[in-house]
């Protein structure tokens, strides 16, 4: 059972299913060409885990954007992950906001749930609660979505991992069980995820119920910029700031903020972009 995966599992005897998230080299690679503090960095795994978690649970063909806009500390974050579990994501603090904690990051922000599948976007605004992501997320999950869920979240600069647990609907759940299986998946520690966590750490952790795990779901750091999205960005700039930063530099470079990706164009790319009847560039995929 190798890291980055999501592990689905169900209870035999529950009417509960639930997922498992770690993410290991995907998480490093999204992290390579950032510099953030210690906070942001966990608030980033967090959301990267949790949009993981929310693309495993659903039936789709599309993206999940999980985003938290703020105008303190935290001023933006963004998480995307596809029905195919290909995750990308990045975060800007403000230099001039200290946060001490994630109450403290977040103050005065929203964040938003957004599942893409192509025709009609359907987005949930989530109240933020002042303790974490995760419950910010259990709060979501029962307004919005109206599924009682337990979310826990784990992440430092090595790894990014979690639970989500969720009833079924239409069956009733002994709250005493609800409970108790909340309580064990807050017993998760860092020290869970040094190795590989998937099916012996769910056995481990629910030793007492008689748990049913399927084929684990590889997850990877995967970017979506493309050589003719770039394009549109600099068409969308227009031609005269474009011909202004070619003139003053010499050639225009582009920098995706997920991947790191350089692009560059030159007075010739300049040209054919705002010449008429011209032939797009192919597309290229990170």
């Amino acid at each position: 059972m190798s890291a980055d995966s999501i592990t689905p599992f169900g209870f035999e005897s529950l009417p509960v299913k639930g997922a498992l998230i770690h993410l290991s080299r995907s998480w490093r690679r999204m992290l390579r060409d950032h510099d953030y503090d210690a906070l942001v960095t966990e608030t980033l795994g967090h959301s990267a885990a949790a949009a993981g978690l929310i693309a495993q649970s659903l039936k789709f063909d599309g993206v999940v954007t999980l985003q938290i806009q703020g105008a303190s500390a935290l001023q933006m974050l963004v998480v995307q992950c596809t029905s195919d579990l290909d995750l990308r994501g990045l975060a800007s603090a403000s230099p001039e906001h200290a946060a001490a904690n994630f109450s403290e990051l977040t103050a005065g922000a929203y964040c938003a749930v957004t599942v893409d599948a192509g025709d009609r976007p359907y987005q949930g605004i989530v109240e933020i609660d002042d303790t974490s992501l995760a419950a910010s997320l259990e709060h979501y999950f029962a307004r919005s979505v109206q599924v009682p869920s337990h979310v826990m979240l784990l992440a430092d600069s090595e790894f990014a991992a979690g639970v989500l647990l969720q009833q079924v609907p239409g069956q009733s759940m002994d709250d005493d069980d609800w409970k108790r299986l909340h309580f064990l998946i807050e017993t998760l520690s860092p020290r869970d995820f040094e190795g590989e966590a998937g099916l012996e750490l769910i056995g481990k952790l629910f030793a007492e119920d008689d748990v049913r795990v399927y084929e684990p779901r590889r997850v990877n750091f995967r970017c979506r910029c493309s050589a003719r999205k770039t394009e549109d960005v600099l068409k969308m700039l227009g031609e005269d700031e474009s011909r202004a930063a070619l003139a003053e530099q010499g050639r225009i470079e582009v920098i995706c903020e997920y991947c790191g990706h350089r692009r560059h164009f030159d007075a010739v790319d300049v040209e054919r972009l705002f010449a008429d009847n011209v032939v797009p560039a192919p597309d290229s995929v990170q």
